[in-house]
């Protein structure tokens, strides 16, 4: 069986894309997989100085290419609105992909600018709100692709809309869960309304499999725990690479025969692990009702208008 790779990916010139979290690890590799690929990449990162020196490193190795940095902080509501007007002009009015990647995991109890809790304000309601202020853009000139990064952790975790700010009670595991499970459920949610709508949206989702990025780091650094950021370094020897873990968002990225909703992830192909393909996604993550809820609550969360799209 052929196993997905790089190579297979179309040729993107005259396309716009726009990868959260562009700066390292799976973000960065979707940035550069695309300006080779041709399309115009913006890459939007918190840290400034980081985000330089990706866009340095994407421009040299793909050199030619069309590539932009924008300043975004999902932890902020401001800041993504600020952004998104900044991608709005980087991309002159058309955004063919929209890569939801950028996100945090583990991390002890703390708020974003907004008074969420960090997990929840940024993996889920930071990317809710970007993808709401690009809205007009999605679909202006033919289909639109929004791909939102979930996590295999999606499958132990439920929304607790009674505690979604962590404010009884906190556990930094369950907290990533139900965030990665909020990705899911904003994915087929979005893709129920653009249909409903008539507008021209394929949202996907995909996971990275266990991949070597500086994602595990942050939380025992931010904990003081320096020790537990060395052991999960120790561990990336039997983790897949970044290279390897971005894959299934770029085979949701460019895939033709994409259907709306899918979810994708590393295969095992004879016992070894192979190319991306479809992945499971648990019951609680096709529940309906509880997307519809959890959309009109993160539209009130955010202050965007649940019925946008």
């Amino acid at each position: 069986m052929h196993s997905w790779t790089l190579d297979d990916m179309p040729d993107l010139s005259g396309t716009t894309a726009v990868v959260t979290g562009a700066n390292s690890g799976i973000g960065a590799v979707t940035a550069l997989a695309l300006a080779r690929s041709g399309a115009r990449t913006v890459l939007a990162c918190r840290d400034p100085e980081r985000g330089r020196r990706a866009l340095d490193a994407v421009r040299r190795a793909a050199p030619g290419s069309d590539t932009r940095l924008v300043g975004l902080d999902l932890a902020d509501l401001s800041s993504v609105a600020e952004a998104a007007g900044h991608i709005a002009k980087e991309t002159d009015g058309r955004l063919d992909l929209l890569v939801n990647n950028a996100g945090v995991m583990a991390l002890p109890l703390l708020r974003t600018a907004d008074g969420f809790e960090m997990q929840f304000g940024t993996n889920h309601l930071g990317h809710f709100a970007l993808t709401h202020h690009l809205l007009p853009l999605l679909g202006a000139e033919g289909m639109s692709r929004v791909v939102t990064v979930s996590s295999l952790a999606h499958r132990i975790g439920r929304i607790d809309f009674g505690n979604l700010n962590a404010e009884r009670g906190y556990d930094k595991w369950r907290a990533y869960a139900q965030s990665k499970l909020a990705n899911l459920l904003f994915t087929s949610e979005l893709q129920r309304r653009a249909d409903r709508a008539g507008k021209q949206v394929l949202a996907l989702a995909a996971h990275p499999g266990l991949a070597a990025t500086e994602l595990g780091q942050a939380g025992p650094r931010l904990a003081g725990r320096t020790w537990a950021a060395k052991l999960e370094r120790a561990t990336r020897v039997y983790t897949q690479p970044a290279s390897a873990g971005a894959l299934p968002t770029l085979y949701a990225a460019t895939l033709p025969e994409a259907l709306g909703g899918s979810y994708y992830g590393p295969r095992l192909l004879g016992g070894t692990r192979g190319g991306p393909g479809p992945a499971h996604m648990s019951a609680r993550a096709q529940d309906t009702d509880t997307a519809r809820t959890l959309w009109d609550e993160s539209a009130r969360l955010t202050g965007t208008a649940a019925d946008a799209i």
